[in-house]
């Protein structure tokens, strides 16, 4: 694996498991009991703990106090946006950064919907891998996690190959320059017959051009049931192409299997058996963000119904 300047520990479950480093991005290693952010900072420990539990907030960079939205819904983790998910401009200083950064909470950095860097149209393209370089020197200035972007896809008649090499100029590039300085955490889609991260195939793809860089990975449930991807073993199944799950988002579904449609429902209500996301929490074993409806309310007692299921 290439690594660029050093390596960064991220959380892992305790009861002897060896730490699982992130490369491919720059930092200082992993050293001792200090590394990390937060209530899991530093390597693992004897104590029997769950995985971080976050909820996202805001529907755009300025129209929530995230820290108070995850205090509410007693969060350990909060994502959030740095500028308009549907828009190119620059991230701007978050309007609570300091409070976030003081906060004690795993923050993760959510890139506007917009970027398409496996695109070969040039004009989306280009304007792409800039938001995102822009944004993961924003997410890391303020102590993010990781920033979270979504696969992409090529249009018409494209072959796919096409989409899976731009992604692989985009971490050779940075690696170039000493790497992103934070994890780059690819989200798999829900539709698209040319999606870059929606089937496992193509996803295997993907990984292999990308993997060598330590590129991370994000498994959304509503995407991947969307996707037509079998819940059941899904967390086995992508492991076995990336070596790694970095987040869940842990949404259920408001349509039916394989629709191919991304609209999320509450943890329990939607066409997803709210033990089968369970399980897949339980079975990927790393940090959660909820992207469910609702605001701290109906949050508070999602995160307490995961909680108390991945103690048990």
């Amino acid at each position: 694996m290439r690594v660029a300047r050093g390596e960064v520990a991220t959380w892992e479950p305790p009861a002897g498991t060896p730490t699982r480093l992130l490369c491919g991005h720059r930092g200082a290693a992993a050293t001792g009991p200090a590394v990390g952010r937060g209530r899991y900072r530093g390597l693992v420990t004897n104590e029997r703990s769950t995985p971080p539990l976050g909820v996202h907030s805001g529907a755009r960079e300025d129209d929530a106090d995230p820290v108070a939205e995850a205090r509410a819904s007693g969060a350990d983790a909060v994502q959030i946006f740095l500028a308009d998910p549907q828009g190119w401009k620059a991230p701007k200083p978050h309007p609570h950064a300091e409070a976030l950064q003081s906060s004690g909470l795993d923050i993760y950095v959510h890139a506007p919907y917009i970027v398409n860097v496996a695109s070969d149209n040039n004009r989306i393209r280009i304007p792409s891998r800039k938001i995102l370089g822009q944004h993961a020197a924003a997410a890391a200035a303020l102590g993010a996690k990781g920033l979270v972007v979504h696969g992409g896809h090529v249009a018409g008649k494209t072959d796919p190959q096409v989409g899976f090499a731009n992604w692989g100029k985009v971490f050779s590039r940075q690696a170039e320059e000493g790497g992103f300085p934070l994890p780059v955490l690819i989200e798999n889609t829900a539709g698209g017959d040319r999606a870059m991260a929606r089937h496992l195939d193509a996803l295997a793809r993907l990984w292999d051009e990308v993997g060598q860089y330590g590129a991370g990975f994000v498994l959304d449930t509503c995407h991947a049931f969307a996707a037509g991807l079998d819940l059941q073993t899904v967390v086995d199944d992508v492991k076995a192409i990336t070596g790694r799950i970095d987040l869940v988002h842990c949404n259920n579904s408001r349509d039916e299997f394989d629709s191919a449609r991304d609209r999320h429902a509450p943890l329990v209500g939607g066409e997803i058996d709210a033990a089968q996301l369970i399980g897949v929490v339980r079975a990927a074993n790393a940090p959660v963000i909820l992207e469910t409806p609702g605001g701290p309310a109906e949050r508070a007692g999602e995160i307490t119904l995961l909680r108390d299921a991945l103690a048990a």
